[in-house]
């Protein structure tokens, strides 16, 4: 295998064929390609695109340089979100579809730069751990029927190396990558059924409509084609989920939804993904607000999260810090930039700049009015929260244009833009 006739054939605007494909993704996860080649192979895919076979074969590559799980015996159903600010909604999601009985694989990541992880979120809990064994998880499974920890390092490991490589290359915005990184782990998982939260707006990888539709549509098509029953919402990520972004302070916003409280857009956002979720279990005709309502799906949260370690009643991370954001006059909010709120949780500490650094779990911003909510001049916006009070300035510049406070109340978009089915549905 010749890396570099692979690399010249993508910078001209050519097809890679399956063999290509398949040697230099195995070939760099064995590491006998340069890093700097692969990188020019990447940036080359960025600007000529991939074809549908061309995408559907990088991500089998990746798929096996690792393992596959074996679910059998399980009805499971997963989520996959494309990342946002303030999206805490795994967390009352996972519990809530496994109180119906199904099972619900969830690996999840840590978070870097304005987005957030959901590990990182739950390890504000006390005691809780991430890392679980390939045994532990499908033991869990079978057990309480909800795991959200981290994906081990057998599963597409040729993943976690490319990303790492596209984190500083400048090349994780292309759909052919973004797609096959997802899908690749999420397939090699041995999931039945798969809903994808594909965010549109300033907080999301893709900020464009048209962009994260044709995301969306390729990952169906690649989860379909794997035998995986997958479809995709689109979601709207211009405006942050809920009132808060950081650790510690969403997951005491998700404990809300589970009580049967919570901002209405994180309510109506984890309704809406358990709908396509309990339907693609075969569980069409329930309504999941019934075991919010009832307690059952607290009972699973409570369960799942002792199971992991961690003690669902112990008090969470505290600020050492916090810093208080005033409204300059009386009016209406009229926008609430997203991105802008995730670089101040980010900056506070709640995020990373680069994989492995720690995180504060107590850091995050938490906002005081919705769109379209009067507010009045001196009335708190925003709370900062910080363990290292230097870090509110850099975190007060994100935020200085965040709000806009006007006299009209704004035309809101849905939350849910679209739903992606796979051709046929």
């Amino acid at each position: 295998m010749d890396p570099i006739a692979v690399i010249a054939t993508k910078r001209d605007g050519g097809e890679l064929s399956t063999t290509q494909i398949r040697e230099i993704v195995a070939a760099y996860t064995a590491g006998d390609v340069a890093p700097e080649q692969m990188s020019s192979l990447l940036m080359a895919i960025v600007l000529n695109g991939m074809g549908r076979r061309e995408i559907a074969d990088w991500t089998a590559a990746m798929i096996d340089t690792g393992v596959r799980l074996d679910l059998d015996g399980l009805t499971t159903v997963d989520k996959h979100s494309t990342g946002g600010v303030g999206d805490k909604i795994t967390l009352p999601l996972t519990p809530l579809v496994a109180s119906y009985g199904l099972a619900v694989p969830q690996l999840s990541g840590r978070g870097l730069g304005h987005t957030g992880g959901t590990l990182d979120k739950l390890e504000s809990i006390p005691g809780w751990r991430a890392d679980l064994t390939i045994d532990e998880m499908t033991a869990q499974l079978r057990d309480v029927g909800a795991v959200i920890c981290a994906a081990t390092s057998d599963l597409a490991p040729a993943d976690r190396k490319l990303y790492a490589l596209r984190d500083v290359t400048g090349t994780v915005p292309a759909v052919p990558l973004l797609a096959s990184s997802i899908m690749s782990k999420k397939i090699a998982e041995g999931t039945a059924a798969l809903v994808l939260d594909v965010k549109v707006g300033s907080g999301a990888f893709l900020p464009a409509v048209d962009d994260a539709r044709v995301l969306a549509a390729t990952m169906v098509e690649l989860g379909t084609d794997a035998g995986v029953d997958t479809r995709a919402l689109l979601t709207d990520m211009s405006t942050p989920l809920g009132r808060s972004a950081g650790n510690a302070v969403e997951v005491a916003e998700a404990v809300e939804v589970l009580s049967g409280g919570g901002p209405s857009d994180v309510v109506e956002l984890t309704l809406a993904l358990a709908r396509e979720m309990l339907d693609a279990g075969g569980l069409g005709d329930v309504d999941p607000v019934e075991n919010v309502r009832n307690g059952r799906a607290m009972d699973v949260w409570r369960t799942m999260i002792a199971a992991q370690g961690g003690d669902p009643d112990a008090a969470l991370p505290t600020p050492r810090h916090v810093h208080e954001v005033r409204a300059e006059r009386d009016g209406v909010l009229v926008s609430l930039d997203a991105l802008a709120v995730g670089h101040a949780a980010w900056r506070l500490g709640a995020g990373r700049s680069r994989p492995g650094e720690s995180v504060s779990s107590a850091a995050g911003v938490r906002w005081h009015a919705g769109l379209g909510e009067r507010v009045r001049a001196g009335q708190t916006l925003f709370t900062l929260h910080a363990d290292d009070a230097s870090r509110f300035d850099a975190a007060l510049d994100s935020l200085a244009e965040a709000a806009v406070i006007g006299d009209v109340e704004p035309t809101r978009r849905p939350l849910v833009l679209d739903r992606i089915l796979a051709a046929g549905l």
